[in-house]
């Protein structure tokens, strides 16, 4: 039995020990937002892809995916908006000036309704 268990840590990637939601590979964050109001849970997580992302990597000289996880904070009266956290992560990132790449986040706040349109209130 230790053994099976040895066998199978072994053939499985370290990736696949914990559970990651599936991400959606998108070229534009405006895709994930739209989602993340649509979703009964309020959120979304993708991957960015395309010529957005390949400028990206090639400016910090990462070569892993850029993550994107948007998160609804608060839900306004006017159907369809919602204060969204989004939030962009990569692993690698070189940051001129540091000796190693590390993990690099970038967060910010936006209210944004289903028609890419700021809510009318904030109420």
């Amino acid at each position: 039995m230790k053994t099976n268990l040895a066998l199978m840590l072994l053939a499985c990637p370290l990736g696949c020990l914990a559970h990651t939601p599936e991400r959606t590979p998108v070229t534009d964050p405006k895709a994930l937002m739209v989602s993340a109001l649509m979703a009964s849970d309020g959120q979304a997580q993708g991957m960015l892809t395309g010529e957005l992302a390949d400028a990206i990597g090639l400016h910090f000289k990462a070569t892993t995916p850029i993550f994107i996880d948007v998160t609804t904070d608060k839900h306004y009266r006017q159907a369809g908006c919602s204060r969204l956290k989004v939030s962009f992560w990569q692993d690698g990132v070189l940051l001129p000036g540091a000796k190693a790449p590390r993990k690099q986040t970038i967060e910010f706040g936006i209210n944004y309704c289903l028609d890419g349109l700021p809510p009318k209130s904030l109420q």
